[in-house]
């Protein structure tokens, strides 16, 4: 029994990634459509794009919409195969994401931003560096240099639709390219995207019955090692309640003072920080100002696509009001009182 048992184990390990690939729970109704958004700008060299997408909670019966995310590959010369929603049996099962040498089949789904429904078209590996195209990636060229240009030709068609087969659902099936990439050595999702998926799970907004498909949240610029889970607290920039990047400006923290200057000239600290506390009270208007306006926005009716202009406008604004306002404490900071060096000791 003994021999059996490991005999069963090690053709368990045997088999490939694909085979533990499709979570096992069958919905007979399948998830909303995907929401239009803009891809937030690349936070770093070797962050490659994970698309946002629609997972499921048993526990409430509800779809929730996981953000797009920018992530760190766990390996060089990996890149991500999204997952998809697929129809078998009468109801929809999820195909996990995962890392691998080859992006492999994702249900033909057109996620945008490089994954339009058959390989990925953002970017390549090139030895230990990944090239970044330019024109489907939102990178910016003064910090990233490793970039290329590539206009990409696909279907311009609208086509929001998030599930491969079943009723109204996308008619395509896997290349034998495709089938042959399932079977290449894989990574499931690091750590910083398990986090990810939990913090998603956990925010009532998330879910398709509150939002209407409409997350307001519907891409994050991420943060961190994707080897790690990623760091605890909000920053500066990020939602109070959830740490993901703030969509609108009711979302940003207050801006607060830094640690008091103590550089050995008095008169010169109290100057720096009146100059403080007079950006502050600037920036702090500044926020709510676009605050009022965001939601006088809101009360006007719109259609679905209307709203979700409005979403992506709010995004974009909010996102340029943080850039702006760390511009000018980094400004500030940059003339703070240098401490004055310690003097000499006396002689006895």
């Amino acid at each position: 029994m003994r021999h059996l048992r490991l005999l069963i184990a090690l053709l368990i390990l045997a088999l490939p990634a694909a085979s533990f690939a499709q979570v096992a729970v069958s919905i007979r109704v399948g998830p909303p459509a995907l929401p239009v958004y803009e891809q937030p700008l690349c936070p770093g060299d070797g962050y490659l794009w994970t698309p946002g997408y629609w997972a499921y909670d048993e526990d409430i019966s509800d779809y929730y919409w996981v953000p797009g995310l920018w992530v760190e590959a766990p390996e060089v010369g990996f890149l991500w195969t999204p997952g998809y929603w697929g129809w078998r049996d009468g109801g929809f099962f999820f195909n996990e994401g995962y890392w691998g040498p080859t992006v492999g089949f994702y249900g033909g789904i057109n996620y945008g931003f490089g994954y339009f429904g058959d390989g990925f078209e953002g970017g390549r590996w090139d030895h230990d560096h990944f090239f970044y195209n330019r024109a489907v990636m939102h990178v910016d060229v003064t910090n990233i240099h490793n970039v290329y240009n590539t206009t990409i030709v696909h279907n311009t068609t609208e086509n929001r639709v998030s599930f491969n087969g079943g009723p109204g659902g996308i008619e395509k099936r896997p290349t034998p390219e495709q089938e042959a990439a399932a079977h290449e050595r894989h990574v499931p999702p690091v750590g910083a995207q398990t986090e990810h998926v939990r913090t998603a799970r956990s925010d009532p907004q998330s879910r398709a019955s509150v939002n209407h498909g409409r997350p307001a949240v519907a891409a994050v610029q991420g943060r961190g090692d994707a080897r790690e889970a990623g760091a605890a607290g909000a920053r500066p920039n990020e939602s109070r309640e959830t740490g993901a990047a703030a969509a609108h400006a009711k979302d940003l923290q207050p801006v607060t003072r830094s640690e008091p200057v103590n550089s050995g000239d008095a008169k010169a600290d109290k100057k720096y920080q009146q100059q403080q506390d007079k950006l502050i009270a600037k920036q702090n208007k500044e926020q709510q100002q676009l605050q009022q306006k965001q939601e006088a926005e809101h009360q006007k009716k719109m259609n679905d696509t209307q709203h979700q202009q409005m979403e992506q406008k709010h995004a974009q604004q909010t996102q340029q009001l943080q850039q702006k306002h760390a511009s000018e404490r980094q400004s500030l900071q940059s003339h703070a009182p240098a401490p004055r060096p310690a003097a000499p000791p006396r002689p006895r």
